[in-house]
């Protein structure tokens, strides 16, 4: 298990591009005593070769094999850039971790940041932390952020209800029970008029009274309606964190592909919590797709570059692809994650199953079977 010191975590730094923040992260390695000054030209260098950002404003930078003589201890140099860092592909970078490793450590270290920074509210959390401690606590794992709160629980279906006020007393009383709300959140939202999204859907929020991400609905069962406008469903929900913003952006997407109907017919309090969550489909969206394993034969496993090569493929068809790593948990990730990909830990041996799901699956898979038996760029026996 690898312990991040308070003193390798530096903050509130900024950097006009890429080069320069690889440089300032080289220059700590360096200072610290874990790099001679050549390490630089390495990072710089794995750049060139395949980009070092994982997702979730997160980039990892590190070293060429070729530079590995350069290492004198393993270790890492964590840097906050509250503004951001332009890292390529529209991608913006505010936490980079500089990685030198004397082996292939910096495996098992990846793995173990993946499963930390993999989570979006600890992410964000990083960005914004306002001490080196409590960034480095967050990224250990020490400091977790409590999660959304939203579950079957949070769901009433089928409510015999006269008025959208009942409605709201139903989801505020909810919300209270699970203590993410305090008195403030109850006035604003009992005294202001929730938001109209269309096809029956109200929204009600308060910018006030937010003590964690929670979000609670109900459905009716008889006609009712508010301001000349049909009540089919009410969601409440409160927005201490961006980890609400996920389920407000598949929302959008349901209302704008029409499928609310096809949602209120869902019976069930889970099922209906989790297609709204995304992480699940409707069944009108699902079908079996095309299915295949193959071994990874790289001697280093999926470690950066060849997990980049591997969702940059996958990026190129609109399919959507899922990948699972049979001889670790199994469970199947969104190809086009790069973060999601390196934390499956796929070592030389194990088992890739993939799965790709739409118009040009066939075509998705068939390039991902090449690039992977050509290697994933790398030369494999």
């Amino acid at each position: 298990m690898f312990n991040l010191s308070v003193q390798d975590v530096h903050l509130a730094a900024t950097a006009d591009s890429k080069d320069e923040a690889i440089k300032q992260v080289a220059t700590a390695l360096a200072e610290a005593g874990y790099v001679k000054e050549g390490y630089v030209l390495g990072m710089l260098a794995r750049e060139n070769q395949a980009p070092t950002f994982l997702g979730n404003g997160i980039a990892i930078p590190h070293g060429t094999t070729q530079t590995r003589d350069q290492v004198i201890k393993t270790g890492v140099a964590v840097f906050q850039f509250p503004q951001g860092v332009d890292w390529g592909d529209e991608q913006i970078a505010y936490i980079v971790i500089g990685i030198a490793a004397l082996s292939n450590e910096h495996l098992a270290l990846l793995r173990q940041l993946t499963h930390i920074i993999s989570d979006e509210a600890v992410a964000q959390a990083m960005a914004k932390a306002d001490s080196a401690e409590l960034l480095r606590r967050l990224l250990m794992g020490e400091e977790t952020i409590k999660p959304l709160k939203f579950d079957g629980v949070m769901v009433t279906l089928n409510t015999e209800a006269n008025s959208l006020n009942s409605l709201q007393v139903l989801n505020l009383a909810h919300l209270q029970e699970h203590q993410v709300i305090n008195a403030e959140f109850i006035t604003h939202v009992l005294t202001q008029s929730p938001h109209y999204l269309g096809e029956g859907i109200w929204l009600s929020d308060s910018p006030v009274g937010n003590l964690h991400s929670a979000i609670t609905l109900v459905t009716t069962k008889s006609s009712l309606s508010y301001q000349g406008k049909p009540v089919k469903m009410l969601i409440t929900l409160s927005y201490a964190d961006e980890q609400v913003a996920p389920f407000l952006a598949n929302l959008n997407q349901l209302l704008q592909h029409q499928q609310i109907e096809t949602l209120l017919k869902v019976t069930d309090a889970d099922a209906l919590a989790s297609l709204l969550a995304g992480s699940e489909l409707l069944e009108t969206e699902t079908a079996e797709g095309i299915t295949e394993e193959f071994v990874i034969r790289n001697p280093h496993g999926l470690h950066t570059r060849p997990s980049t090569i591997l969702v940059n493929t996958i990026k190129k068809y609109d399919s959507n692809v899922t990948v699972a790593n049979l001889d670790g948990s199994a469970t199947p990730v969104n190809g086009r994650s790069l973060m999601k990909v390196v934390s499956l830990g796929a070592k030389k041996g194990h088992r890739l199953r993939i799965n790709a799901q739409g118009a040009d699956a066939v075509e998705a898979m068939s390039a991902i079977a090449q690039a992977i038996n050509d290697g994933l760029g790398e030369e494999v026996a």
